[in-house]
């Protein structure tokens, strides 16, 4: 396993009062097999106790980019990444792991097993045979988190591993025939992922430096290519440092939801009908206005975060000041303080101002651009 040399030094940096402190950053010196040393920085700052510091400079994956050729849905990207993170929590406390980005699986061993794990590509293949064997694997995603040990060294001390399974498998049968469609059910996705994951921790096992950490492993359901939400992590679990074998896995009930949708008026309307008749009263006001899109996300059925974009036309900076005024005072009056709430107020694709409020919070925060 490689380890990384810590020391300590005092850095007096300028601040601005937007910066953080950088006051006794960690400077790290990581130890490479080939003997050759590799200096990086430890932030002392840390931007909350839910974030991981990250060694510096940041040091890309290995298979940096391979998730867009292989995920549709730009939405899905984002929410794999930033979801993964998020379940890591629970294992690794960011108050003791450093994240990086995965250095092991680079991007010729992501593409090779995607291709190995999936059933295989048959040129002019019939509609039968692509139905009756979908490729439901799409992306293998690592993440490495790191920890400081006593002899001032820092080492892999957890890898997290996203498996993106397809809901909806697309094919042709010829190069410019139609596309068809295959939906996939969860459980089938369910059965297939169960095997793609065992194999992949075979895999892992056989990679130096992998052989002995722990492992957490996650199963991302993407969603349709065009879906204005992304998908959703179904199940995890967690893998000893010495076990070569998948264990049980743990259900995972989160969900986005879409307002105004028919899933969300037939799932949540209380919620469907706060975000709609939000849209109406900012419709009172601004004759511009083109709609409100929300985006709820639920765990377990109970509202966590609430994110709403406003597109609107504004024609100077007085409007901007006066209509974020009025969608403050809004959700003062409207919305609930039991979740975090994101409001953007967009302008031809541009962010015009953010209203932001965490959880159990009064008053929201306001940045106008």
């Amino acid at each position: 396993m490689k380890k990384i040399s810590i020391w300590f030094i005092g850095a007096l940096l300028l601040l601005t009062s937007c910066a953080p402190n950088m006051n006794d950053e960690e400077v790290v010196q990581k130890e490479e097999s080939n003997s050759k040393e590799e200096q990086a920085i430890v932030p002392s700052y840390q931007l909350s106790a839910e974030n991981y510091k990250m060694i510096l400079p940041f040091k890309p994956g290995k298979a940096r980019g391979v998730i867009v050729g292989q995920v549709a849905n730009r939405l899905d990207i984002d929410e794999m990444e930033e979801g993964l993170r998020r379940h890591s929590k629970e294992v690794y406390d960011p108050e003791k792991y450093l994240f990086q980005e995965g250095q092991y699986i680079d991007e010729e061993t992501v593409i090779n097993w995607i291709d190995a794990l999936n059933p295989k590509k048959k040129e002019k293949a019939s509609k039968e045979y692509h139905e009756k064997n979908p490729r439901y694997l799409s992306h293998i995603l690592e993440q490495n988190y790191l920890v400081k040990n006593e002899e001032n060294t820092v080492s892999l001390n957890g890898v997290s591993i996203g498996i993106a399974m397809k809901s909806t498998y697309q094919f042709k049968t010829e190069a410019g025939g139609p596309t068809y469609e295959r939906n996939i059910s969860q459980s089938e996705m369910m059965k297939q992922a169960n095997k793609i994951a065992g194999k992949i921790l075979e895999n892992l096992r056989e990679i130096e430096g992998l052989e002995n950490v722990p492992v957490m492993m996650a199963i991302y359901r993407e969603e349709d290519e065009a879906s204005p939400v992304p998908g959703n992590f179904v199940a995890k679990t967690n893998i000893p440092a010495d076990s070569s074998s998948v264990g049980e896995w743990e259900s995972i009930g989160e969900k986005y939801v879409l307002f105004p949708s028919e899933e969300g008026k037939e799932k949540h309307f209380e919620d469907h009908e706060l975000v709609t008749n939000f849209g109406k009263e900012i419709a009172s006001y601004f004759p511009n206005y083109v709609g409100v899109i929300g985006e709820g996300f639920y765990v377990n059925d109970e509202l966590q975060k609430m994110s709403i974009e406003i597109p609107i036309e504004f024609y100077g900076k007085g409007e901007v000041v006066g209509f974020t005024q009025y969608a403050y005072g809004l959700i003062q009056e409207m919305f609930p303080d039991h979740y975090a709430l994101e409001v953007k107020i967009t302008s031809s694709d541009k962010l015009e101002s953010l209203i932001y409020r965490k959880p159990g919070s009064k008053k929201p925060t306001v940045h106008i651009l």
